[in-house]
């Protein structure tokens, strides 16, 4: 394959580019960053995408990476940019100085290390709050507390909220997706007065707090100098944006009441809109806005990383090809990689289940997809039970939906259609939020 350099590539992009305006989302998922650019009719103009490095889990680490995002992108299409919008991982949270530096680590979205801080949120949450979990934005922030130059601290900042203000250079503005976890009441857009009591290292949190906006709100133009270093238009709008979870569902197609989408990933998640808000702590369940819907979901431990732990890439395909997926194996497992589950049942002593194994890998093979699918079944049948609108269709995203014969066996457990999703990348759910926000 002949090499062509950066320099030939744009000047292809330019000899063919139109004046349609390009709207540009990035996605800082949990294992690496990607950039795409969309124009107004959907289509994709042009993708970038970054694996992090060891030291990327740090807020230098993201400022990097967005850099490097933006420049692996054509600079013909840099210079039509319209509108940009960042999804980034739920309740990675930092507390900042008033110039944006972090005055500690950042605390990733899966740390749990505030787990000593439930007790004393237990005593003045409400029960089954989406806030009651060790590794919730609202936790993180009472730990940081403790810490030994929080007195410096002027601003609590989600991954994304961090990442936008490199851009747009305004501190202390969020989105209510990812406040949702620091504990924002969606449904009455405000921070409740049981949190705003509460104090951090002997400091009300309140002031600590940001003023929240719908995501792809429009917060601000581009920096000057970020525009005059990247060659993006001065005009450029950043607007607030979401979690990556929720950017994934926007890229989904999914629109209407009923319709959910399956993330088939290392482990299997849910989400569901509905016209009924559902939260339940006990399992995990938490709702967010989307227009004048709600998003209901959850995520089990089972998925593809139990997969792979028996079979290579090249197994799945041949011998989900061997399986009749009208048949139902009669083999009952619970797929987990190790003992605990949160999601459709909150165990965490769960152990796994694999047993009996059948001689025939096709056979065993057979019993862990029907098993998940038994999983993902009940993970929606609970949150019908729990209030949310009545399951009429998925999409199917991540790995596994490329797998037809594991999309069979859905199918006939969820008893609705399963399809794959549209398009399955955050950074593609982003770039259509940028594009909404100046609708």
């Amino acid at each position: 394959m002949q090499f062509r350099s950066q320099a030939w590539q744009d000047k292809r992009i330019a000899a063919t580019s139109d004046t349609v305006p390009v709207y540009l989302g990035f996605d800082f998922g949990t294992s690496g960053a990607r950039a795409i650019a969309i124009h107004t009719d959907g289509s994709v103009r042009a993708r970038a995408c970054c694996a992090y490095s060891e030291a990327a889990n740090s807020a230098s680490g993201w400022q990097t990476t967005l850099y490097q995002l933006l420049a692996r992108l054509p600079i013909p299409i840099r210079q039509q940019v319209r509108a940009i919008a960042i999804d980034a991982t739920s309740s990675t949270t930092l507390a900042c100085d008033r110039d944006g530096c972090p005055i500690a680590p950042v605390l990733l979205y899966n740390d749990g290390r505030a787990i000593t801080w439930l007790p004393i949120l237990q005593q003045v949450a409400p029960a089954h709050h989406v806030v009651l979990s060790a590794t919730s934005g609202l936790a993180k922030l009472l730990w940081l507390g403790q810490q030994p130059d929080f007195d410096r601290a002027r601003y609590c900042l989600s991954q994304a909220d961090w990442l936008g203000h490199l851009l747009h250079g305004q501190l202390g503005v969020s989105d209510y997706h990812n406040c949702l976890k620091l504990g924002y009441d969606v449904a009455h857009s405000c921070f409740p007065n049981w949190l705003l009591s509460l104090e951090a290292g002997g400091r009300a949190i309140a002031p600590l707090l940001p003023r929240v906006v719908a995501p792809g709100t429009p917060i601000g133009s581009i920096r000057r100098e970020v525009a005059d270093r990247f060659q993006l238009p001065r005009d450029c709008a950043v607007c607030a944006g979401t979690t990556d979870s929720i950017a994934a569902f926007l890229a989904s197609g999914a629109a209407t009441a009923g319709e959910a989408v399956t993330s088939l990933g290392s482990t299997l998640a849910v989400k569901l809109l509905s016209a009924v808000r559902v939260d339940d702590s006990r399992y995990g369940i938490y709702s967010h806005r989307l227009g004048h819907l709600w998003l209901v979901g959850g995520a089990s431990n089972t998925g593809g990383a139990v997969l792979r732990q028996f079979f290579s890439d090249r197994e799945l395909v041949q011998l989900s090809d061997r399986i009749d997926p009208t048949l139902a194996s009669p083999l009952d497992y619970y797929p987990l990689l190790q003992s605990g589950e949160r999601f459709p049942s909150n165990d965490p002593a769960l152990a796994p289940r694999l047993e009996p194994r059948p001689d025939r890998d096709v056979e065993f093979l057979h019993g862990l997809l029907e098993s998940m699918a038994r999983i993902e079944a009940r993970g929606y049948g609970l949150l019908q039970q729990l209030g949310a609108t009545p399951l009429q269709r998925v999409y199917t995203a991540g790995g596994g939906a490329a797998n037809r014969t594991w999309t069979a066996l859905r199918s006939r457990h969820l008893k609705v259609p399963v399809e794959t999703a549209a398009r399955a990348e955050a950074a593609y759910g982003a770039a259509l939020l940028a594009m909404r926000g100046l609708d």
